[in-house]
């Protein structure tokens, strides 16, 4: 409630009394408009680990990482292929190799891992959602729609991208002709 700034009848405004008023008022009025928007804000209750781990067990946080794993280790593996394929490799080297790959591997699965992984969701959930949203979100994939998303994503998203790579192969065709004009081109002759 805004309060009038006491004044007597008949005296003049000033224009140091009208600019002491506009300051009042105008601290009053930001002082309400800080309060309107950090009043949601302080009444959003930050979500337990139990309401988290509840909607992470809902969404099959833990199967959609552990199906990932398989698939890392095979770009790494195709990595690993690109990079030895122009080499000419002793057993020695190759034996190095394979003990450098096993290596990467074994460090990739554990840093991927459901228990070392499993912390840094329950933080990055929790400061990026309230409670009611990760109650909400457990509720949706606790239900048979969200559980018929969770069941048919993977084949939506191998559909999509499929899709996508039927969009794009025109385009780097293209592409690939304006590379081999540029690479073919004969190179300018040089000043003597």
């Amino acid at each position: 409630m805004l309060r009038q700034v006491p004044r007597s009848q008949n005296a003049p405004m000033t224009p140091t009394s009208s600019l002491a008023a506009t300051r009042s008022l105008a601290r009053r009025l930001l002082l309400a408009a800080m309060l309107a928007v950090a009043a949601p804000a302080a009444l959003a209750q930050a979500p337990s680990d139990a309401d988290i781990n509840r909607l992470l067990a809902a969404s099959r946080a833990q199967t959609m990482l552990d199906t990932m794993l398989p698939q890392i280790e095979a770009m790494q593996q195709q990595q690993f292929a690109q990079l030895t394929a122009q080499r000419q490799l002793d057993a020695d080297q190759q034996a190095q190799l394979q003990r450098i790959q096993e290596r990467t591997r074994q460090t990739v699965r554990k840093a991927l891992s459901w228990s070392e992984l499993r912390p840094t969701y329950v933080d990055i959930y929790k400061r990026s959602f309230s409670r009611e949203d990760v109650l909400a979100m457990a509720e949706f994939y606790e239900s048979s729609a969200g559980q018929s998303l969770l069941d048919k994503t993977p084949a939506l998203t191998q559909n999509l991208m499929g899709a996508i790579q039927q969009r794009m192969l025109p385009l780097f065709a293209d592409l690939q002709k304006d590379l081999e004009k540029i690479v073919n081109a004969p190179a300018p002759a040089k000043k003597p």
